[in-house]
């Protein structure tokens, strides 16, 4: 296996050799070995090893075992301890997910703090069979089959050409030690249901059935490199992004394809959505409907769909105060006031106002039912329903757009139109200059 590994590292990934890793470390067979095979291959490694709290006494020896192996190995060990089920509880997410989610936060603020490049996990052949064959059972995409990606961001996964039976006999033939951790013989989890009750009897069936799932695995990464090739050709003619950072996509060109759902569901998969048939239904449902993901909004409006990052306050009614003091706001836009003693050169980012004119607090809200304001440079008013109409403001751009009022009057709509009451002229004595950073 050593020299299987030597091999595999300096082909697939040569560029952890100059770097500087953290390997996760729990104490059983399979990080053990990746931290014995990395030292023995002179790799810069550090381990780092989590105490979930899950075991009672093993999870503190197995903490114990983790800090006595870096001390062995002159490799320096970070330490951290959860209370997991408590954590668990009040976030109303099972104890695998929020040990899942504990774990990777802290290795992520281990590599800002320490100046890691990466962390190297101990993720094997067999673990990616069974992670193929969870995501089958569950249903899923092309993307679901791949398994487990050798490199995701920051995280690499060494090992997973590897087979837990290699792994095993080389640790018995380097006389290398490790932690049995006996809630891997229970079949509480799916995962070790499939493990214990379903890859035996496929092995039975199939005796080379890790030869075959590589073969499978391989195939399909092909397939989905196709699909990718594909999608950057057909992306050109359909999806547009604006000075702001908003993603259109073209419904009527989207539907002429054969495949328009999956079409959506390659452009879209990298914004964490999860809601695929609302997604889909938004192709002809009415202006205004929107799905969320995480950190995604997508928006129908008109024959377009809207793509762009949740705002700060996702909610109409926010109304947020600016007192008369104030200097600079960094939420939810950031704006900077100055008091100056001239004009400068006004922009649409950049306005003078007369502050006797104003009442404070001012207030910053998004623009509502029935809201009017007289256009700088024209006589008069204008509703600003009518105002979004004339300027084409798709229904994104009017959610996004802020509002700064006094008394409930408008000042300025924010980034786009002064208002004519409030400008400042040269004779005005107390000049505020208003600068949006966007």
């Amino acid at each position: 296996m050593l020299k299987k590994a030597t091999q595999h590292m300096a082909e697939e990934l040569p560029f952890l050799k100059k770097a500087s890793l953290l390997i996760a470390v729990s104490g059983g067979l399979d990080s053990v070995v990746l931290t014995h095979l990395l030292h023995r291959l002179d790799y810069n490694i550090a381990i780092a090893h989590c105490n979930f709290n899950l075991r009672g006494i093993e999870s503190d020896l197995d903490e114990k075992f983790v800090l006595e192996l870096g001390s062995s190995l002159g490799k320096t060990t970070h330490l951290t301890s959860f209370q997991t089920t408590e954590i668990a509880a009040k976030n109303k997410n099972s104890i695998q997910l929020s040990a899942r989610n504990l774990r990777y936060d802290w290795f992520q603020q281990l590599l800002l703090n320490h100046r890691y490049d990466y962390v190297l996990t101990a993720h094997h052949l067999d673990d990616n069979l069974e992670t193929f064959l969870i995501n089958f059972s569950r249903g899923t995409g092309l993307d679901g089959l791949l398994g487990i990606p050798v490199i995701n961001e920051n995280i690499v996964r060494p090992l997973l050409p590897f087979s837990r039976d290699e792994i095993k006999q080389f640790a018995i033939s380097e006389k290398i030690t490790w932690r049995e951790d006996q809630s891997n013989a229970s079949n509480k989890y799916l995962r070790n249901k499939i493990r214990h009750q379903i890859v035996p009897v496929l092995k039975e069936i199939n005796p080379n059935l890790l030869d075959s799932f590589l073969k499978t695995n391989r195939f399909l990464k092909q397939s989905q490199n196709l699909i990718d090739e594909n999608i950057q050709a057909i992306k050109e003619g359909l999806w547009f992004e604006d000075s702001n950072g908003i993603i259109k996509i073209d419904i009527v060109k989207l539907k002429q394809s054969k495949n328009p759902k999956a079409i959506l569901y390659q452009l879209l998969k990298d914004y964490q959505f999860s809601a695929w048939e609302d997604i889909y239904h938004l192709l002809d449902a009415q202006s205004g409907k929107k799905v969320f993901s995480k950190s995604h909004q997508l928006l129908k409006d008109r024959m377009f769909l809207l793509l762009s990052k949740k705002t700060l306050s996702s909610k109409s009614d926010a109304i947020f105060k600016i007192d008369e003091n104030t200097e600079q706001i960094d939420a939810p836009i950031s704006l900077k006031f100055t008091k100056v003693t001239a004009l400068g050169l006004k922009s649409k980012e950049q306005i003078y106002i007369d502050k006797d004119l104003l009442s404070f607090p001012l207030h910053l809200r998004k623009w509502q039912k029935g809201d009017v304001f007289f256009p700088s440079g024209m006589k008069g008013k204008k509703k600003l329903s009518d105002y979004f109409k004339d300027e084409k403001f798709s229904l994104l751009e009017k959610d996004q757009t802020w509002i700064l009022c006094a008394n409930n009057e408008i000042v300025w709509i924010v980034g786009k139109r002064q208002d004519e009451r409030f400008i400042a002229e040269s004779k005005s004595k107390n000049i505020l200059q208003i600068l949006f950073n966007q």
